[in-house]
């Protein structure tokens, strides 16, 4: 037997009753009983964004539902009767810049607004506008790039730069440095270097009975021209007494506790004279490795009779300084005084060459060095003749053996003739000491006179 019987308060449908017609509201109204008003829930719309954009209408409740009802005026249901369909909430048509506004559901639902989301028509006119990127817009943009990298080249004036290194700046100073220090036409020196490097590498060099390379001697002597310049500040005097031709025995004083004035002297001869000094070394320099090959290759020779005769009978410039080592290690406070010259040797082989002996006044090498100090014990045990303490060394080190910048001056003196004797003459020692003892006296008196007219020594 089917049940007959239907729920109240939905429209006579069987089934479950609504929010707004539940079975207790029915019951309500059969009772003759007033509705419970409901509070309508009510919800803003949502305001458009844009400008000139109005909001959605509120919409009212649909009359018959138990939240519209006002007290004292329900309907009166009977079991027959059913309350009027609860109407569907209209959606607003407003729409804003960006989308849709909210529509709000009926008050009497008690259900809460839900936003819509915004249509793609509606998006559209918020959304950027894009587009692709087609191959003239690279290539615009690649040109714009290039031109402001050209810009900034340009407003640093040209100057290509690493990280915090000006390449350049550096690139400038050196140039500078090198004409400052080697001269306008330091680039043909340096050319003229390495084609002698070349050379050397490749075998392509001569050297004489001796060992005497002329290509190694003119490297050094153009590697030796800025210390002689512009830190000794050289300053060369009767340069037009050196032969320009024929040989010759220079006779120097010996000073500067390091032997630098003989470099000084053959980097004179050289600039000046444009011969190559042959100098007569002591045997201490020859055993001395690598030191003694170089001294063969740039010149050098013993300081024996037989060689020094060969060398003057060839017609070479050769120097000799007489004091040897008792005058480069003298002390400071005996600076050029002049120590005994030996037994003229030398005076004896430049009578048998018949060759003329130019004396030769160095000022400025005893300033180099101040030898203040000597350590014998040490020295002897080190084979040596002495053992130098400056004011610089050893208490600073490697330091302590850069030379002082003092100003020299060297003086070439009128020539002594020899060839107004015999050669016998020299096995007379008589003759050979008074000669030993002119030279000797005529560069004393030199080198006062040239301390007097320099001064300070290093300014």
């Amino acid at each position: 037997m089917n049940d007959e019987r239907r729920t109240i308060g939905t429209d006579g449908a069987a089934g479950r009753g609504t929010r707004g017609g539940s079975p207790s509201s029915g019951a309500r109204s059969l009772a003759g009983g007033k509705a419970t008003p409901r509070k309508p829930v009510r919800k803003a719309a949502a305001s458009s964004t844009s400008e000139g954009s109005a909001k959605a209408p509120r919409k009212t409740a649909a009359p018959g539902s138990a939240g519209a009802a006002k007290p004292g005026t329900g309907p009166s249901a009977t079991s027959g009767s059913t309350p009027p369909a609860r109407e569907k909430p209209r959606k607003s048509a407003s729409r804003t810049g960006a989308g849709r506004a909210k529509a709000p559901t009926s008050a009497g639902s008690g259900s809460t607004s839900r936003p819509r989301r915004p249509s793609a028509a509606a998006g559209a006119d918020a959304a950027p506008h894009l587009r692709a990127v087609t191959e003239e817009d690279a290539a615009a943009a690649a040109a714009a790039a290039a031109e402001e990298a050209a810009r900034e080249t340009r407003t640093a004036s040209g100057r290509a730069t690493l990280p915090g290194l000006p390449v350049e700046e550096v690139l400038v100073a050196v140039v500078q440095a090198a004409q400052r220090i080697l001269g306008s036409d330091w680039e043909h020196r340096l050319a003229v270097a390495v084609a002698a490097l070349r050379k050397r590498l490749s075998g392509d060099f001569e050297v004489d009975e001796f060992g005497f390379d002329p290509q190694l001697a003119e490297v050094l002597t153009a590697a030796f021209e800025p210390i002689a310049e512009k830190w000794f500040r050289l300053e060369v005097r009767g340069a037009e007494n050196i032969p320009s031709e024929g040989g010759a025995l220079l006779v120097a004083n010996h000073s500067g506790t390091v032997p630098v004035d003989g470099l000084m002297t053959g980097y004179a001869v050289k600039r000046h004279g444009g011969r190559d000094l042959r100098p007569l070394g002591a045997d201490l320099v020859f055993a001395l490795p690598f030191v003694g090959q170089v001294a063969r290759r740039a010149g050098a020779t013993l300081a024996c009779t037989q060689d020094a005769e060969r060398l003057l009978a060839s017609g070479e410039i050769a120097g000799v300084w007489p004091e040897g080592f008792k005058g480069i290690g003298k002390p400071f406070a005996e600076r050029y005084k002049l120590q005994r010259f030996g037994r003229g040797g030398f005076v004896s082989s430049a009578l048998r060459a018949q060759v003329p002996i130019v004396p030769v006044s160095i000022v400025g090498a005893e300033e180099i060095y101040p030898l203040v100090g000597n350590v014998p014990s040490l020295a002897r045990l080190l084979g040596l003749p002495y053992l130098p303490i400056t004011p610089f060394f050893p208490l600073l080190g490697p330091l302590g053996m850069i030379p002082l910048p003092s100003k020299w001056i060297i003086e070439f003196g009128e020539p002594i003739r020899t060839d107004a004797y015999e050669p016998d003459a020299a096995d007379d020692p008589m003759l050979l000491f008074n000669v030993t003892d002119q030279v000797r006296e005529t560069i004393q008196q030199t080198l006062y006179q040239l301390l007097v007219e320099r001064g300070n020594a290093f300014f």
